[in-house]
């Protein structure tokens, strides 16, 4: 999962004034899910991201990837 992803979740939560715990019941995912969501956890479910995405009016969709990027990685 990309870090801005965790950020994103967490901020939107905190815009709606939403605790971990009341997200997590919203969005009918577990309260670890979750937290490990706002914590960029590299292997997540997505169908459950997209449960709690859902609730901001947003869904994971594939993006271009930057070439330039990935070579410098390697």
């Amino acid at each position: 999962m990309h870090h801005s992803l965790s950020a994103f979740v967490k901020q939107r939560r905190k815009l709606l004034q939403l605790s971990q715990p009341d997200l997590a019941a919203k969005a009918g995912v577990g309260l670890r899910f979750l937290r490990e969501l706002e914590q960029g956890k590299p292997t997540l479910q997505l169908d459950k991201v997209n449960l709690v995405l859902r609730l901001f009016g947003h869904e994971l969709a594939p993006a271009p990837i930057d070439r330039a990027h990935l070579a410098e990685q390697s």
